[in-house]
């Protein structure tokens, strides 16, 4: 049986243009780069139809923030996709995680430490995620240990963490939240400044190169086909590039003036003339948002637990067969799910600075669209945590230039539904193609 050439192999004896030539030797997933190109000309084109509004440091930065919460958990939502499961009920658990949180650290830890304690946001988090771990592992338990469906399980819990979620409060909003807990959410206060930005940048280029070389060194070591150098360099270039124009579009988003100006009375700082530009800098949600994304993807692409959720979305009967505790595994992906629901609900209510009923709703259309635009299959098998958080970006970006554009909520919601019909659509006459 003869071996398909590797495609760094085809782009050097391939005789189209130099271009493509480069394009296919750095081996990048061709729907990847159909989805920047999509979110590319999404860009563009609401930057154009909002007057020049979109394309700006302030709603890109906001667009970064907006994006976060989401983002994390279709990290998770992209494993439980994976397995041929799907978990309905993250929208309602994170109101439900979010409000618990909001209780004990305004009502319940000011009775013992009280208001301000240094630990007050710590316990509060640490509550939450060990709350979200519950709900991830009694669901995950019901449905690999029990045998009901994924769908239906999660169904019923979108309904009882939702009413969970009033029943703490009976419905009333809680806040104003820990100050330290609202930094991870952003704000001015919430964001690391220019000059850590900069050093965030510079770690990232870093660790690009680093991963890239790592990955040579390791295909050298097993005689795998190595890519040009040319290829190498490109993706080094193109990654560290977008990092720093990034970082430079961060930077540039200043201070409210009303900030601006407490912030130089309470250090008694003299305000020039011309104003004070302090710059935001990046938020903090954005960095909990990389590090999950880093964090997810190398538990699913260097782990023996991610290569067991693929090789159960792939064949469940071989792999059982194999010897993989499926149930397990199953079970585990449900636990980090609700764990990374959590670190959400954490990002969510501190951007509000409150604790409300309705957080979270419709969240989990979001986050499936998002995984399942990013490349991931319903037939399980097949994602991409990176294709997930690309895709919570241009959900979001659909959701907040259609806010500029003045485009009332329920056509909102009619454009998310037909992308989402739109992306399975695609994978599906993709799968058709490739097999």
């Amino acid at each position: 049986m003869t071996q398909a050439p590797a495609p760094a192999a085809r782009a050097r004896s391939s005789p189209l243009h130099p271009l493509t030539r480069l394009l296919e030797a750095t081996e990048l997933d061709t729907r990847m780069l159909g989805l920047i190109g999509a979110l590319l000309l999404i860009w563009i084109a609401f930057h154009v139809l909002s007057g020049g509004l979109f394309l700006t440091p302030r709603n890109l930065w906001n667009l970064s923030v907006q994006s976060s919460s989401v983002a994390i958990m279709a990290t998770g939502m992209v494993l439980v996709i994976v397995t041929r499961n799907i978990d309905l009920s993250i929208g309602s658990m994170l109101g439900f995680i979010g409000m618990v949180m909001g209780v004990v650290q305004t009502l319940l830890l000011p009775q013992l430490l009280g208001f301000e304690h240094p630990v007050t946001w710590v316990l509060a988090l640490a509550a939450g995620l060990l709350l979200g771990i519950m709900l991830g592992a009694f669901q995950g338990f019901v449905i690999a240990y029990l045998g009901i469906p994924s769908f239906i399980v999660t169904l019923g819990g979108l309904l009882v963490w939702r009413g969970a979620a009033w029943w703490v409060t009976h419905g009333q909003t809680v806040a104003p939240l820990d100050r330290t807990f609202r930094l991870m959410g952003g704000g001015t206060e919430g964001s690391i400044g220019a000059a850590w930005s900069w050093v965030v940048g510079v770690i990232g280029c870093v660790a690009v190169v680093m991963m890239l070389a790592l990955g040579r060194a390791r295909r050298t070591k097993f005689h795998f086909p190595l890519r040009p150098i040319a290829a190498e360099i490109f993706l080094a270039s193109v990654a560290c590039a977008l990092i720093l124009a990034a970082v430079a579009i961060f930077n540039d988003y200043p201070w409210p003036a009303g900030s601006v100006r407490r912030y130089a009375q309470a250090n008694h700082i003299a305000l020039p003339a011309g104003g004070l530009f302090i710059a935001h800098g990046i938020a903090v949600p954005v960095l909990i948002a990389v590090g999950v994304g880093v964090a997810v993807t190398f538990m699913a692409t260097r782990t023996r637990f991610g290569r067991y959720a693929y090789a159960i979305g792939g064949n469940p009967e071989a792999a059982e067969l194999a010897g993989v505790n499926t149930r397990w595994v199953i079970m585990k992906i449900f636990m980090l799910m609700g764990l990374l629901t959590a670190v959400s609900a954490a990002i969510s209510i501190a951007r509000l600075d409150a604790a409300t009923n309705s957080e979270g709703t419709l969240a989990e259309l979001l986050v499936i669209a998002a995984a399942v635009i990013g490349g991931t299959s319903l037939s399980g098998g097949v994602g991409s945590v990176a294709g997930a958080m690309l895709g919570a970006v241009l959900m979001q970006s659909l959701q907040s230039g259609m806010v500029l554009l003045g485009v009332d909520t329920p056509l909102q919601n009619i454009v998310v539904g037909a992308i989402l019909v739109f992306a399975v659509g695609l994978d599906t006459v993709y799968r058709r193609r490739t097999k």
